[in-house]
C-alpha cells in the first residue's frame, strides 16, 4: 500500500499589520523605517576605552545577529576610543551620550554611524542643538533622541507628576522640534519605561504623533526571564499594530542574549523569516516519552543550522501526526517508537531510543538540500510538542 503524502502546502505569512509609515534614515548601511525590515540592537558592556575588548564584543554579537551596536562614552578616553572602534566594528556603532554635549561632537567627527542623546540629563542640551544639528547634517550622522523615564527632564517631571506616555512623549516631540528648526530631520525617537503598560501607551501616542522611525525598548527590564517577558509582551503590542522600525531587549545578562531574545520576537511576529524552531507540547499525563528530554536533544544537535527547517518533536498521539505532517521534519511518538514525518509522509518507524538520531540525521539531509535549492541564506524552524 503507497501512503499518501499528508503535508500543508507552503502559505506565506502574512503581517499582523501593516507597518506604520515613516521616513528612512541610514544608521550606516542598515535602513530603518520607511518599510525597511526590523533591525535587533544591543549595548556593550565593556569600557569603551578598552578597544580590544569592545571589539570582542561587538565580533560577538555580529555572529550572533546583531545589526546595530551601542556604545557608552562617559569619559574623554572613551570618546577616543570610538574612532578605532567605528572603523573596526563589523556592524554600525551608535555613540550612546549622557552629561556632556563636547562627546556628542567627538562622536560625530569619529564617524560613528549615529549618535544616542539623552536630553533629559545633558547640561544645557537644548543650547547645543544649532550646533550638533549642523555637525551632524555635515557628516550625514544621525541622532537618536533617547526619552528615558529614570531621566526625564525635571521640568517635565514637575508638570505631569510622573514619567507618564504624556510625560515622555511630549518630551521627544520637543527635542525633536528643536532639530526641526534647523533643518535636521535624520532622527530616530525612543520613549522607553520599565513598564511595559506605560511604554506601549507612549509610543503608541508617539506613533501617532510623528513620522519619524521609532526605536523600541523596554528599559531597565530586568533579569533575563523577567526581562524577556516584558519585552516580548511590550514589543508584541507593538510591532502587532505596525509600530517599531528597530528593537533592543534590554536584560540583565550578556548582550548575546538580548540579541537572541530580539530575533526569536521578530521571527515569532512573521517580522523575519525563522531559523531552527522547537515547536513542543507542554507535556501531560497522555505524553509516552519524555518530551522535555527530546526536545532538548533535538535542539543542542540542531543548533547552528542556517535554513529555514521546521521541525516537529511530539509525545502523544492526540496533536502529534497532524503537527508531525505540518513540519519538513517532525516525530510521532508513542509506545516506546517514534514515526519519523518528511514533508508530510511517514518514511519510517524507529525505536524510541533512535528518535533523536534519526531527525538529526533526517534534518541534515533536508538542509543539504535545501542549500543546494537556494534556501540556505533563510533562516531554520523546529516545532516540537
Amino acid at each position: 500500500m503507497t501512503a499518501i503524502p499528508l503535508g500543508v502546502p507552503e502559505v506565506p505569512v502574512r503581517p499582523l499589520a501593516q507597518r506604520r509609515v515613516s521616513r528612512q534614515i541610514h544608521v550606516g548601511p542598515v535602513a530603518v523605517g520607511g518599510g525597511a525590515p526590523v533591525s535587533v540592537q544591543s549595548m556593550t558592556t565593556t569600557r569603551t576605552s578598552d578597544i580590544g575588548a569592545t571589539l570582542q564584543q561587538i565580533a560577538e554579537l555580529t555572529a550572533s545577529g546583531c545589526q546595530i551596536v551601542r556604545v557608552a562614552c562617559p569619559t574623554q578616553d572613551d570618546a577616543d576610543a570610538l574612532g578605532t572602534i567605528a572603523r573596526k566594528s563589523q556592524i554600525p556603532v551608535i555613540a550612546d551620550i549622557h552629561f556632556q554635549p563636547k562627546y556628542v561632537f567627538a562622536a560625530i567627527e569619529a564617524g560613528c554611524a549615529a549618535v544616542r542623546v539623552n536630553p533629559g540629563n545633558i547640561k544645557q542640551f537644548d543650547d547645543k542643538v544649532k550646533e550638533i544639528a549642523k555637525a551632524a547634517k555635515d557628516h550625514g550622522t544621525p541622532i537618536r533622541i533617547g526619552v528615558n523615564a529614570g531621566s526625564l527632564d525635571r521640568r517635565l517631571l514637575q508638570k505631569h507628576g510622573r514619567a507618564t506616555p504624556e510625560a515622555l512623549v511630549e518630551s521627544a516631540l520637543w527635542e525633536a522640534s528643536l532639530f526641526e528648526e534647523h533643518g535636521f530631520r535624520d532622527i530616530k525617537i525612543s520613549v522607553k519605561h520599565n513598564d511595559p503598560v506605560v511604554m506601549v501607551n507612549a509610543y503608541r501616542q508617539l506613533a501617532e504623533q510623528c513620522d519619524y522611525p521609532l526605536h523600541l525598548g523596554v528599559t531597565e527590564a530586568g533579569p533575563a526571564f523577567q526581562g524577556t517577558i516584558k519585552s516580548a509582551v511590550a514589543f508584541g503590542a507593538l510591532l502587532s499594530q505596525g509600530i517599531g522600525d528597530t528593537i533592543r531587549v534590554s536584560l540583565s545578562a550578556p548582550p548575546v542574549e538580548e540579541v537572541k531574545v530580539g530575533i526569536q520576537i521578530l521571527e515569532s511576529l512573521g517580522l523575519r523569516q525563522r531559523r531552527l524552531e522547537i515547536v513542543s507540547c507542554p507535556s501531560c499525563g497522555r505524553a509516552q516519552v519524555d518530551v522535555y528530554k527530546l526536545a532538548e536533544e533535538v535542539t543542542a544537535g540542531l543548533e547552528g543550522m542556517e535554513v529555514p527547517l521546521r521541525v516537529a518533536v511530539m509525545g502523544c498521539v492526540v496533536n502529534g501526526p497532524g503537527e508531525a505532517r505540518e513540519a519538513d521534519l517532525g516525530v510521532a511518538s508513542g509506545n516506546g517508537k517514534g514515526q519519523i514525518f518528511v514533508k508530510g509522509r511517514v518514511i519510517k518507524t524507529v525505536p524510541e531510543s533512535k528518535i533523536v538520531e534519526t531527525l538529526i540525521e533526517e534534518a541534515m539531509k533536508i538542509a543539504e538540500q535545501m542549500e543546494k535549492d537556494g534556501a540556505g541564506s533563510g533562516e531554520p524552524a523546529v516545532t516540537v510538542s
